[in-house]
């Protein structure tokens, strides 16, 4: 038996039984996964908290994929392999791993076990805790494919972030940086010297002016906003130059938005990211270099999970909010 009471074919894991608020989430003990062919199974240390967790959890987001509950919510973690199955080669008992496994059908994230294909973990960056590394893979692989497989952003182009503190948003400001963009980003006046010191080289209040008044001739924007929160997406296509691209992330691309991006010569495209072991190893290369920085604001226990999710909906987070697992 384990410390929590668990046998060995066992594990602690967060589920709900409907729909609903933070409060349908609650810790069982359920089955522990089993590592097939080509697969890993890591021992989670940590599970990062993500937006489509909270949508998920209230029956949206990815709620149409993974079907009526109960479910085991959470994509991101890191932990260490504990088993690996036939035919894998890139990994071995007890690495240190992370990776988004399974996105956008169900990873079991929020719990203490997970079982995936091998080659969409990655191994964890050295410089980084468990609780940091579990902050990366949703947030870091949603801007690196837009800016880098989408967008194919170059050198001198002009980048406009949306939510640029945010878990996504953070992670977008320093990997446009590197592909050596000029970065934009809109944030509350509270978060502008940090953004500064991440790589932004102007930041706008969106609470006190309307960004298209201050921004112009951008090449990319990232929307991590969408329309539902005061036509963002919309108001977005203003400050494209000619054939610029609007990455429309949450709320994706409206046919009314697609003509009027065509009527004013630029691009929108809607976006979901995908599990990439590749690109996680070379993120985590940029993190061990210090090139890309993590920012976790808070580390509950799993247990609070709930309290988690309370958290994240305020939408004033500084960076990623994370589940303890276990210890190490």
């Amino acid at each position: 038996m384990s410390e929590h009471g668990t046998s060995e074919s066992t594990m602690r894991a967060v589920t709900q039984d409907t729909y609903g608020g933070p409060d349908v989430l609650k810790v069982i003990e359920t089955a522990r996964p089993v590592a097939l062919p080509t697969e890993v199974l890591v021992r989670v240390v940590a599970a990062g908290v993500n937006p489509v967790d909270d949508k998920t959890r209230a029956g949206g987001g990815m709620a149409g994929v993974l079907g009526d509950p109960p479910f085991i919510l959470g994509w991101d973690v890191s932990g260490v392999v504990e088993e690996v199955g036939f035919g894998v080669h890139t990994l071995n008992v007890g690495d240190a791993v992370f990776g988004m496994p399974w996105f956008p059908r169900q990873a079991g994230g929020y719990a203490e076990y997970v079982a995936a294909p091998s080659r969409q973990f990655a191994r964890k960056p050295a410089s980084v805790s468990y609780a940091e590394a579990a902050a990366v893979p949703l947030a870091a692989l949603t801007a690196w494919q837009i800016l880098v497989d989408a967008a194919r952003v170059e050198p001198g182009q002009r980048v406009l972030v949306h939510a640029a503190a945010g878990g996504v948003g953070h992670f977008a400001v320093q990997i446009a940086k590197h592909l050596g963009a000029y970065v934009i980003g809109t944030a509350r006046v509270d978060k502008h010297a940090w953004l500064r010191e991440l790589g932004a080289d102007q930041v706008v209040d969106y609470t006190t002016v309307r960004f298209e008044d201050e921004i112009s001739d951008v090449d990319v924007v990232v929307d991590l906003v969408g329309d539902g929160h005061d036509a963002t997406s919309h108001r977005s296509l203003n400050v494209l130059t000619a054939g610029g691209m609007l990455i429309a992330v949450p709320g994706g691309v409206s046919d009314e938005l697609a003509g009027a991006a065509e009527i004013r010569g630029v691009r929108a495209r809607p976006f979901l990211v995908e599990p990439d072991g590749t690109a996680l190893a070379r993120i985590a290369e940029l993190i061990d270099k210090g090139v890309v920085r993590v920012e976790v604001s808070d580390v509950l226990p799993l247990e609070q999970a709930g309290e988690a999710h309370r958290r994240l909906a305020t939408g004033r987070t500084r960076g990623k909010i994370v589940l303890r697992v276990a210890d190490l």
